[in-house]
Formats: C-alpha cells, structure tokens, sequence
C-alpha cells in the first residue's frame, strides 16, 4: 500500500497529462519528482494488470488490480466503478489510465472513511445518516480540494 500515500491530486494530474492541459506546480521541484514517480508507480500497476495491452482496463482487470492493493470488492460494485469510470459513459465496459487512478482512489478514500466505523474490520458498520453524509460529503470536498491545488 506504499504506493497509495495521498495521491487524491495525482487523479486529476493524470487527467491534465493525458489530455495535454497545462499543469501549474504550486510547489518546487522536490514535489513534481514525487508526482512524477507516484505517477510512473500507477502506470506500472495498470500495464500489469491490462492483461490484453488495450490501453483499458475491464472489471476482471480492474478486480485484480484492487485485489492487489488490498481492496476486495463485489461484482456489482466493480461494474459500478467501471461504469462510472469509464469515458465512453459505460459503452467501452473499460477504464482507461487516467481514469484508472481516480477509480483506486476512489476506493481507497472511501474504504478509509468506512473502515473508521468498521473498528473490528467485519465488512459491517451502524451510523447513522447524517454520519453518512458528512463522512462523504468531507471526503469529496477534501477530494475536490487536493485537485484544485495541483491543477488549474
């Protein structure tokens, strides 16, 4: 899980880089070399797991590769992900690169959030919704934070 430290901005980086938008480094060079190897790291994890070599990654795929870093999902929640995920709105069934990495993080941020409720690590957790809707409502005002701090 060394590879997961907080990349929740390295989603949106990816995104600017595969579609040639100009990124602004808000910090010095120490930082982009992190970027850029977080990056090389994530691009790594998809070519293996992109069994086929499409350049996409299908749910099978996209099981494996959560299953490699730790996180087990159902099929039902894994072709959620993919259709969330994927460009085509659903029609490819497959994520690409950038997508890729918001998905993995995606579910690692969510997992978290989970996992300060599930302290006896069941799959299981009580709260209540108002939890429920802060807990994620944090989540995707910190996830929205760290992209508009690395990207325009």
């Amino acid at each position: 899980m060394g590879l997961l430290i907080p990349l929740l901005a390295f989603a949106k980086a990816a995104e600017a880089i595969s579609s040639r938008q100009k990124i602004k480094v808000k910090n010095g060079p120490k930082e982009f070399t992190s970027l850029f190897y977080s990056l090389q790291s994530w691009r790594g994890i998809f070519e293996t797991f992109d069994k086929d070599r499409s350049g996409r990654i299908n749910s099978i795929e996209l099981r494996d590769a959560l299953l490699s870093l730790g996180y087990a999902v159902s099929p039902m929640v894994l072709d959620l992900l993919v259709s969330k995920f994927d460009k085509t709105g659903g029609k490819s069934k497959a994520i690409e690169y950038d997508n890729f990495i918001e998905c993995c993080l995606t579910v690692k941020g969510l997992t978290d959030k989970f996992k300060e409720k599930d302290t006896g690590y069941t799959g299981f957790a009580t709260f209540s919704y108002e939890y429920q809707l802060s807990m994620l409502i944090a989540w995707v005002c910190n996830l929205v934070w760290s992209w508009m701090c690395v990207v325009d």
